[in-house]
């Protein structure tokens, strides 16, 4: 059922990262709830300039001090969101499951340059308030607008083309989000999902994604939360 990522998505991931070519060994996990394998490389995200170098901050601290109970992605994850985001060189990327704002940080990293922007949905008040700090801190919230509420509801406001859709919210919902906003993804845009390990991802999205023949889906990071990622073909 979950394919293994193709050299087609290999060669076009590679331009954005700054690693070596020889792919990384993954050392056992120390074991113990939430471990997780580590690269024999350091990788490290270094600002391009002082825009980069703002937000950039801002997620270190976020992802140091933020990051108890608000389920936000591994700081892995979010390396490879941006990765994506870059890739397809997004102009609208759209959201779902904001919490504080560190994935959609992430995504700022791209949209800035390439003036683009941020539609992010939340459904806890006290997380959209926090996640709207840390854009201001950033210096990102005017290239982001965060929409409060159930987003299987508000997320039919949306009419406007997509380049990268970013589940992370209830994932029994990831099916009906899928089916209300892929028309709205752009051919060459992705759909990426977070926590999609066998254990954790529904079925019946994970039958969606890769059974349609619109498109293209590899998993990625399997060993820890699991990600998918959906390519609309042209």
């Amino acid at each position: 059922m979950y394919r293994a990522i193709g050299l087609g998505v290999l060669l076009m991931l590679l331009p954005t990262l700054s690693v070596s070519a020889q792919p990384p060994q993954r050392t056992p996990p120390s074991g113990g709830p939430g471990a997780r394998g580590t690269t024999a490389f350091e990788v490290k995200t270094l600002p391009k300039d002082d825009i980069e170098k703002q937000i950039l901050d801002v997620i270190a601290e976020v992802g140091a001090n933020q990051r108890a109970g608000n389920m936000i992605v591994p700081e892995e994850d979010g390396r490879l969101l941006r990765a994506w985001a870059e890739a397809v060189g997004a102009k609208h990327v759209v959201e779902i499951g904001t919490s504080v704002g560190y994935s959609g940080l992430w995504f700022c990293l791209v949209l800035k340059k390439t003036g683009g922007k941020l539609t992010t949905f939340e459904i806890d008040e006290r997380r959209a308030a926090q996640a709207k700090k840390n854009f201001e801190r950033a210096g990102v919230s005017d290239i982001v607008t965060i929409v409060l509420g159930d987003a299987h509801q508000t997320v039919t406001q949306l009419k406007e083309p997509i380049d990268v859709l970013f589940l992370d919210a209830d994932k029994t919902g990831y099916i009906d989000y899928f089916e209300k906003l892929s028309p709205l993804v752009r051919p060459g845009g992705v759909v990426i999902a977070h926590n999609m390990t066998p254990r954790s991802a529904d079925p019946r999205f994970v039958k969606a994604i890769t059974t349609t023949p619109e498109y293209e889906t590899v998993f990625l990071h399997m060993e820890g939360a699991g990600v998918s990622v959906s390519v609309k073909k042209h």
